[in-house]
């Protein structure tokens, strides 16, 4: 019997092994007050330069992460220049922003506060706005121990709060547990992503955010504007259109798609992206199984957003 155990584990992982994703963690490890004071934070427009700008526009948390529109509206109602992307599940990108220009989080929030188009904030400024509040110096207090707010010490309370931003227990990390089935449909479309090749570049922890792809690889991808791709970072000519493969984690709430925001519905960003990338065309009853997968990635709710105070 024992050995008959270790033979059915043994081959369930050598299964496990081969699947191209991953579950997410059921749960991760974060500083709760330092988490909850990035959160107030990261919901206050106190951090931009005319009080009106919060990461939450750009972000939205309460959605799936990213920004409904195409493109966002920051100080003074400036518009930017790319698809805001989602927060959710950040941590596990291998860097950060469309271009990969920012390594991890920490440099990546530095970013938006003092773009000129989004917060417009300097760093003293944001020393200043939040020395002045006593409920901040009391958190900050509470959370570091410090008398004075500091930049640095703002930027990680924000960082622990999108560390936080974790969304476990989709259907179908609960189907790779072994816990839930697919219907026909998702299967389908589970077997399809694969198949077609879907899986090359979406894959792993956060089912993408582990690679730079070029927009267009077999057709290309024509458009009359320039976006900040990952040309801007290395020069090369190469990586001209090239960014970086968003995850699909919770992709069903975060409309709409690609970096320029061109696709409103799954069903279209599939048949855009299998055409360019992938080089083919899907009748409609494959797209639709597609979806019903897709739709198997949406998780729970980041657990910090319900934690007490």
């Amino acid at each position: 019997m024992i050995r008959l155990i270790i033979f059915c584990l043994t081959i369930i992982t050598i299964l496990q092994a081969r699947e191209p994703i991953s579950p997410l963690p059921t749960s991760v490890d974060y500083d709760v007050k330092k988490a909850k004071l990035g959160m107030k934070l990261f919901l206050d427009p106190i951090l931009s330069g005319d009080g009106t700008v919060a990461c939450v526009k750009c972000h939205n948390i309460y959605e799936g992460g990213a920004d409904p529109h195409v493109v966002s509206t920051g100080f003074e109602g400036r518009k930017g220049n790319i698809q805001s992307p989602t927060v959710f599940n950040a941590r596990y990108n291998f860097s950060q922003f469309w271009n990969g220009r920012a390594q991890n989080l920490f440099e990546q929030a530095k970013g938006p506060l003092a773009n000129p188009v989004e917060h417009n904030i300097s760093p003293k400024d944001i020393e200043k706005k939040l020395n002045a509040i006593k409920e901040y110096k009391k958190l900050f207090k509470e959370a570091y121990g410090i008398n004075y707010i500091t930049y640095d010490k703002t930027l990680k309370a924000i960082v622990e709060f999108e560390k936080a931003l974790v969304t476990p227990n989709s259907k179908f990390d609960n189907y790779l547990r072994g816990k839930v089935q697919l219907s026909k449909s998702e299967m389908n479309g589970y077997m399809i992503f694969k198949k077609i090749g879907c899986v090359t570049c979406h894959n792993g922890l956060n089912i993408g955010g582990n690679s730079f792809q070029k927009m267009g690889t077999f057709i290309d991808y024509k458009t009359k504007k320039t976006y900040p791709d990952r040309y801007e970072v290395t020069k090369h000519l190469y990586d001209k259109n090239v960014f970086k493969v968003p995850t699909l984690r919770n992709i069903a709430k975060t409309a709409p798609y690609f970096h320029d925001g061109s696709s409103k519905t799954l069903e279209e960003a599939i048949k855009k992206m299998t055409y360019y990338n992938l080089g083919v065309e899907l009748d409609e009853k494959t797209i639709k199984d597609l979806v019903a997968f897709l739709k198997t990635l949406n998780g729970e709710q980041p657990a910090i957003m319900s934690e007490p105070w």
